[in-house]
């Protein structure tokens, strides 16, 4: 009996120990689990763009390490799902097509982060080729209103420009001369419907053509603008001055030889 009723004992205490030792273990692992800090919450639930081409692979799981289900192409949509840091980065669950995954936050862009609107204008600026004709394309969507706006519209007009001169040497080398006279349509529709200048005019880019120097030229666009919308901008004067200088091109009479 004596000894029956010692081991009901041990029972017992062991039971109320085991119990409070398991709270406390609870407890510790509820003031461990990580939170998501009040700016990663507030991208939950947005939309951002994805500018980034290089960091813009969707994966399985939120890793550098983890499988690439797709890489996404500059201007996609993308709802943001969740958000989670690993490796050092933060990712953001979302969903392109049928596939669910995370994307380096890093490769996308939007109105909800502070920071962004400098951090495109940067990008734009230490970019090349059309990349930085389509992240400029981007930035003008997404922040119209922006500070940086006379600055990148300064430096999208310089580019197309040249751009420009590159695609007049590349369609007078192309288009033959012969066959244009042999079909008899007028000059500047051969120039016009260059097939180079595609990729452009899905972007609402317009080059201009000169028939009688048989040279494109940007219509200025951004330029225009400047003078109109940021008169006070720094970057007024030198839109002008741009302006004029396409004027004078656009009404010479003779080609350069």
């Amino acid at each position: 009996m004596k000894f029956h009723f010692l081991t009901t004992i041990i029972i017992v205490t062991f039971a109320l120990v085991s119990g409070a030792h398991a709270q406390k273990r609870s407890v510790g692992g509820s003031l461990t689990k990580p939170r998501l800090t009040t700016a990663r919450s507030a991208a939950v639930g947005q939309t951002a763009v994805v500018i980034d081409e290089t960091l813009a692979v969707l994966r399985e799981k939120p890793s550098l390490f983890s499988l690439p289900l797709q890489r996404v192409s500059r201007g996609r949509r993308l709802q943001i799902l969740g958000s989670r840091e690993t490796d050092g980065v933060t990712f953001y669950r979302t969903a392109v097509r049928s596939n669910v995954g995370w994307i380096q936050a890093d490769a996308v862009f939007g109105k909800f982060r502070p920071g962004d609107e400098e951090r495109l204008a940067k990008l734009i600026q230490a970019s090349d080729g059309f990349d930085q004709i389509e992240m400029a394309v981007e930035f003008f969507m997404m922040y119209p209103a922006s500070r940086f706006r006379p600055t990148i519209l300064v430096l999208y007009g310089d580019l197309l420009e040249d751009i420009a001169a590159k695609l007049s040497k590349d369609a007078n080398s192309r288009l033959s001369k012969r066959e244009m006279a042999a079909a008899a349509a007028p000059l500047h529709s051969y120039y016009l419907n260059f097939v180079s200048l595609d990729r452009y005019r899905k972007l609402g880019v317009v080059f201009l053509f000169n028939s009688a120097t048989k040279q494109f030229h940007y219509d200025g666009a951004s330029w225009a603008e400047i003078v109109s919308k940021h008169a006070g901008s720094p970057e007024a004067s030198e839109a002008k001055k741009r302006l004029d200088v396409l004027k004078q091109k656009m009404e010479k009479t003779t080609a350069v030889r």
